[in-house]
């Protein structure tokens, strides 16, 4: 596996397949947002490319990411050229749900094993609000074809402050006690633009396990707390499935960090957080071999940063998190 400067080891890999989506969630972009054209991000065979170079070096697995990656007239096979990859052991996606219900079981045959679904609220009205112009239908149909297909179900939910912190978050923390899945509390994160909006309306996991337990009883702590990925996990008394909280701001995972971002433009993110980006569609498109392109990635995972900087008010402003893949 390859090791970063403070020899942690860093094999995950999120690649952003589009910055594009057909939803307007109120935390990630503006209503009137302009989408990158095609001609700019990374072809599937400059994709399927980097895909092969990360697996030779050691990245075990990935996620396939957007803006919404089921946009992406490509997924289905770039998801089997994932799974047939040397090295590469766990393919999932993240994805908004809405075009699921088609998509689940052709991504189920093609390898795919986890899925990661958005769905901020159980409430048609303020599912409507947070995400401008969504339908829920939509997400619970994509949501039961995922199970139907029997891939490994996570729900997300950003939470945020004064819209669905209350009753959202308990229903949402329900489905855990009949249904297998992991449904995960994820704290807001200031963005460029919108980091004012993101800063008032995040909501602390210390907060939500108060709340939660003041309706369920006193939360099981799982695994002594040892981070799943990046969530700290908990259970419900008798719920089949677990709640997850991501809490990059209350609570940094930054010493437990495994993972790189590669955007749908070709750049290699070293920290959600930080700005720092290496531009490997430029080698690419200029006629880099493998091992020059190959070099540049073991450079670029040295010097992934420690961490964050939002402790120092430092709020990363080159980019959104669509147009990074989160």
């Amino acid at each position: 596996m390859p090791l970063d400067q403070y020899n942690r080891d860093i094999d995950y890999l999120r690649i952003s397949l589009t910055d594009a989506c057909n939803l307007r969630c109120v935390y990630c972009m503006p209503e009137d947002m302009t989408f990158r054209p095609r001609h700019e991000l990374l072809s599937d065979d400059e994709l399927r490319r980097l895909i092969t170079l990360f697996g030779s070096l050691g990245f075990r697995k990935i996620r396939f990411t957007g803006g919404e990656p089921t946009l992406r007239s490509g997924l289905v096979d770039l998801v089997r050229h994932a799974t047939s990859t040397p090295g590469i052991t766990t393919v999932g996606l993240t994805t908004n749900g809405v075009l699921l219900d088609k998509l689940a079981q052709p991504l189920r045959d093609a390898g795919l094993q986890t899925v990661n679904i958005s769905i901020d609220s159980l409430d048609e009205d303020k599912f409507r609000k947070l995400t401008r112009w969504g339908n829920l239908r939509d997400v619970r149909a994509g949501l039961d074809a995922a199970a139907r297909a029997g891939l490994r179900v996570k729900l997300n939910a950003v939470v945020c402050r004064g819209v669905n912190d209350g009753p959202d978050v308990i229903e949402l923390a329900r489905l855990t006690l009949a249904n297998p899945w992991q449904v995960r509390f994820i704290e807001q994160m200031p963005f460029g633009n919108n980091s004012d909006f993101q800063t008032k309306g995040m909501v602390s996991e210390a907060e939500l396990v108060a709340l939660l337990e003041k309706t369920f009883g006193k939360l099981e702590l799982v695994n002594d707390g040892k981070l799943d990925g990046e969530a700290r996990l908990y259970r419900l008394p008798g719920a089949q499935g677990a709640l997850g909280f991501i809490s990059p701001v209350s609570a940094p995972f930054c010493a437990a960090c495994n993972r790189m971002r590669l955007t749908a433009d070709g750049v290699l993110r070293l920290c959600l957080l930080r700005d720092n980006e290496i531009n490997l569609l430029n080698h690419l498109r200029g006629g880099a071999s493998d091992q020059v392109i190959a070099d540049c990635i073991r450079g670029a995972v040295h010097e992934k940063p420690w961490g964050h900087g939002l402790a120092q008010h430092l709020i990363p402003a080159a980019r959104g998190m669509s147009q990074i893949g989160g």
